[in-house]
């Protein structure tokens, strides 16, 4: 089976990417047999920035995308939108990769599930 989850919200702020991460990461724990797949738009493609520093005792997205990588996910960061935030040329998390809206549509298409986070 494939999984696409789709994040959109920005890294801090809201908790969505957060529990699209918690959910990622359990899917990855439990079930190996599901392939992953993390699609970043908009605000969410400053998830994919390396070096993140929160205080102790805050969750930190990039250690929960490393976790991700680790589990065989991929994740892709939508280019136009890395691109108007400045991130085009921005240290990435190793791993992840620029992508285009070519590339989410055929995961939509590819994928047995979507979620939109």
């Amino acid at each position: 089976m494939k999984i696409l989850l789709i994040i959109n919200d920005a890294p801090y702020g809201t908790e969505k990417a957060y529990n699209a991460m918690r959910l990622a990461n359990q899917l990855g724990k439990d079930h190996e047999n599901v392939e992953v797949r993390i699609f970043l738009m908009a605000d969410a493609a400053n998830c994919a920035l390396a070096n993140q520093n929160t205080p102790n005792g805050y969750y930190n997205i990039e250690r929960m995308m490393k976790l991700a990588l680790t589990k065989g996910a991929e994740i892709k960061i939508c280019g136009s939108c890395a691109e108007a935030r400045g991130l085009k040329n921005a240290q990435l998390i190793e791993g992840t990769k620029l992508s285009s809206m070519a590339e989410l549509t055929n995961w939509v298409v590819d994928s047995d599930k979507t979620l939109v986070f």
